[in-house]
C-alpha cells in the first residue's frame, strides 16, 4: 500500500482508495468499481465530505426502519465490504439482519472471497450462495438468497444499480439506499435515500440504531418523506457551490 502523510488534507480519502486498490488485487473489487467510487467521491465533495442534515435524518429513518422491520436484509458488494467490513458486521449483529453478498460483476470465487472477508470482520449470518432469482431483473443482481433478499420486507442497499431497486420496490419491499448520488434512479425510487458516504452512513445508522426506541422508531418513519429530504440534500449542495463562489469571487 502506497504511504499516505496523515497530515494530508484528503488523508482518508486517499486511504480508502488505497484500500479498494488492495481488494481489486485480492479478487473483492472489480476495476469497475473503482469507476463507481470516484464518481461517488465527485459528489462527497461537493457534499463537503460530511453528513449533512438531511442525511443525519435519513439515516435515523433507515435505524427506524431495520428496528421495525420483519425480515430485515443488509445487502452487500465488493466496494462495500472493501470499505467497511467490520461496521457491516456491527449492524448485522445489532438488528439481526443477515449480509447478503449481491453483485452486478458476479462469480462464485468472488462472492466467496467477499463472505469471507466480512466473516473475518465478525459477520455471523452472511448469505452468498443464491437459490432463486428476483423476476423481471437480467443482470447478476436477480440471483438472491431464499432466506434473505427474496424474503425480506425491508432492505438496506448501498452503491446500488437502479434496476434492482425498482425491481425490488415492485415485489414490495421497502428498499432503504445509500447513494451519494440524489438524481440517480436508486435515489428516486428508494424508501429512504441516505445521500452519504457509506462510510459515514453505515456508522451513523449504527449510532441512531442504539439511541432509539421502538416507540421513536414508529414516530421517525411516520413522519419523513424522501422527496422533501432529497429536495433538500440537494438544496446542501447549492449552499455549498455558492459558498464555494462566493469565496473565489
Amino acid at each position: 500500500m502506497t504511504f499516505v502523510p496523515p497530515d494530508h488534507p484528503r488523508f482518508l480519502s486517499l486511504m480508502y482508495r488505497e484500500r479498494l486498490v488492495e481488494k481489486v488485487k485480492e479478487g473483492v473489487v472489480v476495476l469497475q468499481g473503482l469507476i463507481a467510487h470516484g464518481r461517488g467521491e465527485a459528489f462527497d465533495y461537493i457534499l463537503g465530505e460530511q453528513s449533512i442534515p438531511p442525511a443525519l435524518e435519513a439515516e435515523r429513518v433507515a435505524a427506524a426502519e431495520l428496528m421495525l422491520a420483519r425480515r430485515p436484509v443488509i445487502s452487500v458488494n465488493g466496494n462495500t465490504a472493501a470499505l467497511i467490513p467490520r461496521e457491516l458486521a456491527e449492524l448485522s449483529k445489532l438488528t439481526g439482519a443477515p449480509l447478503e453478498v449481491n453483485l452486478f460483476y458476479r462469480s462464485e470465487e468472488r462472492a466467496a472471497r467477499i463472505a469471507s472477508l466480512l466473516q473475518m470482520h465478525g459477520a455471523e449470518e452472511v448469505l452468498w450462495e443464491p437459490e432463486t432469482e428476483i423476476e423481471g431483473l437480467r443482470s447478476e443482481r436477480r440471483k438472491v438468497s431464499s432466506r434473505g433478499i427474496a424474503a425480506a420486507d425491508v432492505v438496506l442497499v448501498a452503491l446500488e444499480d437502479g434496476d434492482r431497486t425498482e425491481a425490488l420496490k415492485r415485489l414490495g419491499k421497502r428498499v432503504i439506499a445509500i447513494d451519494l448520488n440524489p438524481f440517480s434512479r436508486t435515489s428516486l425510487t428508494a424508501d429512504v435515500t441516505i445521500i452519504d458516504n457509506v462510510v459515514r452512513a453505515v456508522p451513523n445508522i449504527i449510532r441512531f440504531y442504539k439511541e432509539m426506541n421502538e416507540a421513536e422508531a414508529r414516530e421517525a418513519v411516520r413522519r419523513f418523506s424522501n422527496e422533501v429530504n432529497l429536495k433538500e440534500s440537494i438544496k446542501w449542495i447549492k449552499k455549498w457551490l455558492d459558498q464555494k463562489i462566493s469565496e473565489l469571487f
